[in-house]
């Protein structure tokens, strides 16, 4: 009897949980079972409470190629059967309120680079290459680069990128802040969870208020509209009567570590 491998994996590390990308031998392309499994990951890290950051992966030397494009010429979906709103690879349009960490490790091109750009943040190998090479291929890169590249990095480097596809070396993506560091490939997953468990030190709520505050930063206009700033302003107040908020100041005026619980 032959078992077949999970397309996604999740292992715990304390407060963060690791999700991997695992279709290794197809460079971890992305078809519709690929998008159920690692939104799956992505929607069970979200609901549990113990677990603080996720860190996203692929196995083997790929990160993510992208859609699978022979699925794609077949006219399959790459999308999960199960939940189409999730978005390409499960991720690119399923929100979670907690801090989500792309350790790159490999080329991610394409829908590859949209999951990078659905992340918080990114750690990624020296080796590795993004890019959003779709018009190479008469598509375009509807999984969420044409609406996030553009805010996340020069608006003409973004032209540059989408309109040749040409793709982006890893130093190059430091340099205009696609990516937060660039390490040996051998380092990045160590560099991803040094990272992620320097964020689940923190208070969760507050945590996931200012990663939620951030993320809708544009739904009430610009940063002097007084909705964005109601908004700003009750999400303070709140964080200001927590338990936590009371713990993290009398911690630092007892000089010891605080202890949270999360309310």
């Amino acid at each position: 009897m032959t078992s077949v491998a999970p397309l996604a994996l999740a292992e715990v590390h304390g407060h963060v949980c690791v999700i991997t990308i695992n279709r290794p031998n197809a460079m971890n392309a992305v078809n519709s079972d690929v998008s159920t499994a690692v939104g799956s990951a992505l929607r069970d890290f979200a609901t549990d409470e113990e677990l603080r950051v996720a860190v996203i992966t692929g196995a083997g030397r790929a990160f993510c190629a992208g859609a699978d494009l022979k699925a794609v010429a077949a006219g399959r979906s790459f999308l999960s059967d199960a939940h189409p709103e999730w978005g390409f690879a499960g991720v690119v349009q399923q929100y979670v309120d907690k801090p989500v960490i792309a350790a790159v490790n490999g080329f991610a091109l394409g829908g590859g680079t949209e999951i990078v750009l659905a992340c918080d943040l990114a750690v990624i190998s020296s080796e590795a290459t993004l890019g959003l090479p779709e018009v190479t291929r008469g598509l375009i890169a509807g999984a969420g680069g044409l609406l996030r590249l553009p805010d996340q990095i020069p608006p003409k480097i973004a032209a540059h990128a989408i309109l040749t596809g040409q793709p982006l070396s890893a130093e190059t993506a430091l340099r205009w802040g696609l990516v937060n560091a660039v390490v040996e490939p051998n380092d990045v997953l160590l560099e991803s969870l040094r990272l992620a468990h320097m964020i689940a030190a923190n208070a969760p709520v507050a945590v996931t208020t200012s990663k939620s505050i951030m993320s809708r930063r544009r739904d009430n206009g610009s940063d002097w509209s007084p909705d964005a700033w109601s908004a700003n302003n009750a999400a303070l107040a709140q964080i200001m009567a927590s338990t936590d908020a009371h713990e993290g100041t009398t911690a630092f005026a007892e000089k010891r570590a605080p202890r949270w619980i999360g309310a």
